[in-house]
């Protein structure tokens, strides 16, 4: 669908660079309590990487992974996946890569869409190069709001970049699994990829990472246990290792989601020689901040734009120039950027009915939950033991099996995973936790709740957990706390 705007109009309250599902939010947050005009500029699909080429792709290829992981645990029952039909389900999931529906909403939102690649020229003021090669200039007279996300980084390794690797928009909206992958990094895109991965047919994948260990960024034993669940499934770690050459002759673009030529070979720095059909890079990402124009405010173009807790940009002053999602490298994660964005949107609202009564996003990335999808799933909020430690707390710790659950006993007899929580010993808070184990993804949210309401563990004692649910690890994670501190055996 191609959004029409009156051609004449040039101004509008609000503009939001980038529609990202950010940048929706931040339009719909400024203006449907206000009486704020918005404008969403795109030169893409509007709704953005978490729309079509990440999440939402991402976990339509995981999740029926995940439901044939759990029926071979359940006596009676079997399920098997049909790969091509995953991939149909994943193509109706992201709206065939089409932003109709979008589009409608942002219009029925009273949010105005203009298409095409907008940059900054100066205060409140964005030039629009269309698709047909002309120019519009446009003027915000309140505030506006950079959402222009971020793209995978591709290492400088010889080779690799002309070997035209997969990238997670490939990994996410491949037309055929390959049979022999070979995934680059050990974070997040890098598990699922290579857990949807094996979990479609592929026979060989073998995962290449710099660290130590897989997500290094939750606590240690949450890539302990993805990395032993990889193994289990097939998938072949190189861990410690890095790529010092890649060559693939017949390297070819033959568009996102296709194998891109011939066979590829992946030299490591312990010569170590690996072949496969493709490679997925997973290895990082870079904000599309190079060319939107903020050297016209005197910022340096490229890296994470700084942001104050009000998402206002901090090198520019008069407090009209936002920031929200990957660009500000605060949490690279949607549901933090919308959260963002809202914060955004409200300020801006706020400051032009001249409220001095200004919403803050400091306390929401306290929380900072996160899941990753992978068998087992990967749950956290708030710190691990190492940031807390690092933040100078007074830190105690408390660990349970979730296997010994009733609630995940009969979810499977052989369930394996763990549960733990850090706690602020000064004011009895939690400010972390992280489960690892099936289905423990609806667990992130009570663990948020309790970090960022910074909830008294007397007082969590008496939230009663279902029974027999999942949700009963938080009554034995405080009876073992109890136990470690009455025994004064505290970690």
């Amino acid at each position: 669908m191609t959004a029409t705007v009156d051609p004449d109009r040039s101004t509008w309250d609000v503009i939001v660079l980038g529609g990202a599902a950010a940048g929706e939010n931040a339009a719909q947050y400024a203006s449907q309590f206000s009486a704020l005009s918005s404008v969403l500029v795109e030169d893409s699909l509007l709704g953005g990487e978490c729309s079509y080429w990440a999440c939402m792709p991402s976990k339509a290829l995981l999740r029926p992974v995940e439901v044939v992981d759990a029926s071979a645990h359940l006596p009676g029952v079997s399920a098997h996946l049909e790969a091509a039909e995953v991939l149909a389900r994943r193509d109706r999931v992201i709206n065939q890569l089409d932003d109709s529906s979008q589009i409608s909403w942002a219009l029925n939102t009273g949010i105005d869409v203009v298409r095409g690649y907008g940059r900054l020229a100066g205060e409140r003021t964005v030039v629009v190069s269309r698709p047909d090669g002309s120019t519009t200039t446009m003027t915000a007279d309140h505030a506006v709001v950079i959402d222009t996300g971020s793209r995978p980084a591709v290492p400088d390794v010889p080779g690799l970049r002309a070997a035209l690797p997969w990238t997670s928009r490939d990994v996410t909206t491949m037309r055929e699994v390959p049979r022999r992958v070979i995934v680059l990094g050990g974070g997040v895109v890098a598990c699922e990829a290579a857990t949807w991965l094996s979990g479609l047919g592929a026979s060989e994948v073998s995962v290449v990472y710099r660290g130590e260990r897989l997500l290094a960024r939750q606590e240690p034993f949450a890539g302990t246990l993805v990395g032993q669940a990889l193994r289990d499934s097939g998938v072949q770690l190189y861990p410690r290792l890095s790529l010092s050459l890649v060559k693939r002759p017949d390297a070819r673009d033959t568009g996102h989601g296709h194998i891109h030529g011939g066979e590829i070979s992946v030299t490591l720095d312990d010569d170590t020689v690996l072949v496969a059909d493709e490679v997925v890079v997973a290895t990082g990402r870079i904000p599309n901040t190079e060319d939107i124009g903020l050297d016209t405010l005197g910022l340096r173009p490229g890296g994470y734009i700084r942001v104050d807790d009000h998402q206002c940009v901090q090198e520019v002053n008069g407090g009209w120039l936002y920031a929200v999602g990957d660009v500000c490298g605060r949490a690279l994660l949607t549901h933090m950027g919308k959260y963002q964005a809202r914060i955004a949107g409200e300020v801006i609202a706020a400051r032009a009915q001249g409220s001095p009564d200004l919403p803050s996003s400091a306390a929401g990335h306290i929380g900072l939950p996160q899941v990753v999808f992978t068998t087992p799933e990967v749950g956290s909020a708030g710190m691990t033991e190492q940031q807390a430690r690092d933040a100078g707390m007074d830190v105690e710790v408390v660990e349970y099996d979730l296997g010994a659950l009733a609630g995940t006993y009969v979810m499977r007899s052989d369930y394996q995973g763990l549960a733990k929580l850090v706690v602020d010993r000064t004011d009895d808070i939690v400010v972390g936790a992280t489960f690892v184990g099936a289905g423990i993804a609806e667990l992130v949210h009570s663990a948020t709740t309790a970090i960022v309401g910074r909830i008294p563990l007397s007082t969590l004692w008496h939230v009663v957990p279902s029974y027999p649910t999942a949700s009963e690890i938080w009554l034995r994670l405080l009876e073992t706390l109890r136990s470690q501190r009455r025994t004064g055996n505290k970690r």
